[in-house]
């Protein structure tokens, strides 16, 4: 069961657990540790018996069986077992990414489903003063100081809420089939009731930021591809120098008997232009994984600047709505549910200032799911979801 009250926190820590998707990655990184093994070990040894002589007049025959085993005389075994090991450190990047990614979606469910929760809540509220305007306009309809219109307009209001109400419904329902869905729970689970997402710390600066980037996992894994890179220019290096070959095996001849033989050769790697393209080839190779990791530095520097702005942003437009603007919003309601009670203010000057409190009201919902998206992508852009769990 989800713990309840159910916070962002544990949004994030129960998707970052459950995913398939992360459980593939961390497959892909078992399969991938196997790799430097492969590839760096010898090639098998070949056994081979072998007729030698054979007369025709079928007297005897000489026979040998031999083991052959090639060695290379150069690291290529070291330097492909490097090349392997990067490919592990970018499989492990790749699978902190799916972390991250798998994270921030979970968040985005998270408070969607509470977006629509408290916009519920939010139209029961009006419902509420709405027919308490009904309630106004037929006392004063019965008392003879206000036309049927105002009743019927009033009860327009509170059937137009009423039918939003019952769309919200359906739409509480989607949002948590996908918050379920993001936590990898079946789609029609219940949900507990939502913790209230808020700003408990400051919003860091660029220059406590920066230093943590280098924890993203494209950076991590345009590290890797260098380092890769560099291991392939390495083994086609070593194709420059030559390959041994080991034979030996017991023996038999017709003439000497029993007896033992053995061959050591050498490969003549001597076309040499192949060769040279192969480095040039790995050459290009790293450059182009430098060139991709600068570009990646440049964009991952510029997404968390954006990101570090946009909560700064959204936190003063909760902070002003909540502070300022909705407690105006609020003063205007009873004077004007007053003034049409007394007969001094006519019914549309009531419902437009029920109506303007409910923008504010949206207004303040929207601030604060801005607020949490925004403090969820940069965590999401420095790479850690540490700085948004509380």
């Amino acid at each position: 069961p989800l713990p309840s009250p159910l916070s962002l926190g544990d949004v994030i820590r129960i998707a970052s657990e459950g995913r398939d998707e992360i459980q593939a990655a961390r497959a892909r990184i078992r399969a991938g540790e196997a790799r430097p093994t492969i590839v760096s070990a010898l090639a098998d040894p070949m056994m081979s018996p072998s007729l030698d002589h054979l007369p025709f007049m079928l007297g005897g025959a000489d026979v040998s069986v031999t083991i052959e085993q090639q060695i290379p005389l150069s690291g290529i075994r070291r330097n492909r077992r490097a090349s392997a090991l990067a490919d592990v450190d970018r499989l492990r990047a790749e699978a902190n990414r799916v972390t991250l990614d798998v994270g921030v979606n979970a968040a985005n469910a998270y408070l969607m489903l509470q977006e629509r929760r408290r916009t519920t809540a939010l139209v029961d509220e009006q419902i509420a003063f709405a027919r308490d305007v009904v309630h106004a306009a037929n006392a004063r309809y019965a008392s003879g100081t206000a036309p049927q219109s105002d009743v019927l307009r009033a009860e327009v209001e509170v059937a137009r809420l009423q039918a939003l109400q019952r769309s919200l419904t359906g739409e509480v329902r989607a949002a948590e089939a996908m918050l379920n869905t993001s936590l990898a729970l079946d789609a029609d689970g219940p949900v507990p009731p939502l913790a209230p997402f808020s700003l408990t710390q400051p919003v860091p600066s660029w220059s406590e930021l920066k230093p943590a980037l280098t924890s993203r996992p494209e950076l991590a894994a345009g590290r890797a591809d260098i380092l890769r890179a560099e291991a392939d220019v390495q083994v086609m290096r070593d194709m420059f120098r030559p390959m041994a070959t080991i034979r030996t095996g017991p023996a038999y001849t017709m003439a000497e008997g029993r007896g033992w033989m053995a061959m050591v050769g050498i490969s003549l790697p001597i076309w040499r232009d192949k060769l040279r393209a192969g480095v040039a080839e790995a050459q290009a190779m790293r450059a182009m994984s430098e060139a991709d990791l600068r570009a990646m530095t440049r964009m991952v520097e510029g997404q968390a600047a954006v990101a570090v702005n946009q909560v700064q942003a959204a936190h003063e437009r909760q902070l002003a709505l909540i502070s300022d603007v909705l407690p105006r919003a609020r003063m205007a309601i009873e004077p004007a549910v007053a003034g049409y009670a007394s007969g001094q203010l006519p019914l549309v000057t009531v419902i437009e200032a029920i109506q303007a409190l409910w923008l504010v009201q949206s207004d303040v919902i929207a601030a604060d799911t801005e607020l949490g998206l925004a403090w969820a992508r940069l965590g999401r852009a420095v790479g850690s979801y540490e700085v948004i769990v509380q």
